[in-house]
């Protein structure tokens, strides 16, 4: 009996990945719980000791020991239920312990069943779940199909753990790169940040110290079969590999690809931008509802504001109508960030009076002619 259970104890380590000692130590808290039932009620503090070498099994009361041989049927019975409780408790404990250092990577497992639009996955070993929050809007699955998902959250509960993984969040794609490219694995190509619409479109921003290698040819691959991998498992969400730059103007207009840039200004102070598109680039610049802009102000971290020639030059028009306004105050207030009679509307006396040339009565009429030309009309 004691060898056969020491054959189970050392089965259950090999096949469930639960640490002997733990094992001992749960088949030792089942033998007190038994031992007790066995010896009657007027036994105190009765300890079991199991030899993890011969499987001996002693009972201690009161430091001495009290019996050494077999337990009764139910005592049997007792120890048998409270040892598969801790053999689960452990399971379960061993389980959190593997998901949660792999948190931040990706896992990959089965669609078992639908739940109120979430999906459960079948990991293996347990399940976990995918919010509809953390779906992709584009996405739909089967029952059986193979999903592929980045591990956002590992909880421990007294079910077991709570994992929840994600198809939307940024880190499944940086995941997805990194098994795509080994110079990212491998920390020769750097992932500097990542703005993401999951189901729609992506920009990606990466770097290389070294010179020699193209970071974003190295994300693309020959023929483009790296990017076109990770689109394909995103189900045709678009990418775009921005090339990262310290220099803000010369990322910043590399956010906007795949418009081309005029002109930009920076306001290093506020992060903000004002960036100059041809006309035929503006809708481009801007992409379908925003997109595009948003994505690369997600991505650089600075305020974009773009407009076209047409539009800046109406404003400098709009400017100059203003009465008493000669080529040397439009000058100055154009150096001051004040292009538009839009914004000369909004602007504080106190603010224009600072500019060289403006005193205080001057600063009130431009004010007042700025409201007077309609300035919500002014795009």
């Amino acid at each position: 009996m004691n060898e056969e259970l020491l054959s189970i104890l050392e089965h259950l380590e090999r096949e469930k990945g639960i640490k002997k000692e733990i094992l001992i130590q749960a088949v030792e808290a089942a033998l007190v719980s038994a031992a007790k039932k066995d010896l009657g009620p007027n036994v105190k503090d009765v300890e079991v000791k199991l030899d993890p070498k011969t499987g001996g099994i002693k009972v201690f009361s009161d430091g001495k020991e009290v019996t050494s041989g077999e337990f009764g049927r139910i005592a049997a019975q007792t120890a048998k239920q409270v040892i598969i409780q801790k053999i689960r408790e452990a399971e379960r404990e061993v389980i959190f312990e593997d998901f949660n250092k792999k948190m931040g990577t990706l896992a990959l497992g089965l669609v078992h069943r639908f739940e109120k639009g979430s999906i459960i996955v079948d990991l293996g070993k347990t399940e976990a779940i995918l919010p509809k929050s953390e779906q992709s809007p584009k996405e739909t699955y089967r029952q059986g199909e193979r999903v592929r998902a980045y591990i956002l959250d590992v909880k421990k509960t007294a079910k077991g753990p709570h994992i929840v993984l994600s198809r939307s969040n940024p880190g499944l794609i940086k995941q997805m790169f990194e098994l795509e490219v080994p110079e990212i694995y491998e920390g020769i190509v750097e992932i500097k940040s990542i703005a993401r619409e999951a189901g729609e479109r992506t920009k990606i921003a990466v770097y290389s110290k070294d010179d020699k290698i193209d970071c974003v040819g190295a994300c693309v691959g020959m023929r483009g079969i790296r990017v076109k991998n990770i689109v394909r498992e995103l189900r045709g969400e678009k990418i775009d590999i921005i090339r990262w730059n310290e220099d803000p103007k010369e990322f910043i207009a590399g956010a906007l690809s795949p418009a081309k840039v005029l002109s930009m200004e920076i306001d290093k102070e506020n992060r903000a931008s004002k960036v100059l598109v041809a006309d035929d680039q503006l809708s481009l610049a801007i992409g379908k509802r925003g997109q595009n802009v948003r994505l690369a102000c997600k991505l650089t971290g600075w305020d974009i504001d773009i407009k076209s020639a047409t539009e800046t030059d109406k404003e400098k028009a709009d400017l100059e109508k203003l009465a008493g306004i000669g080529e040397k105050i439009r000058t100055a207030l154009e150096s001051a960030g004040y292009k538009s009679v839009k914004k000369l509307a909004a602007a504080d006396v106190s603010e224009l009076t600072r500019i060289k040339g403006i005193g205080e009565k001057k600063a009130e009429k431009i004010i007042a002619q700025a409201k007077a030309s309609k300035p919500g009309e002014d795009k």
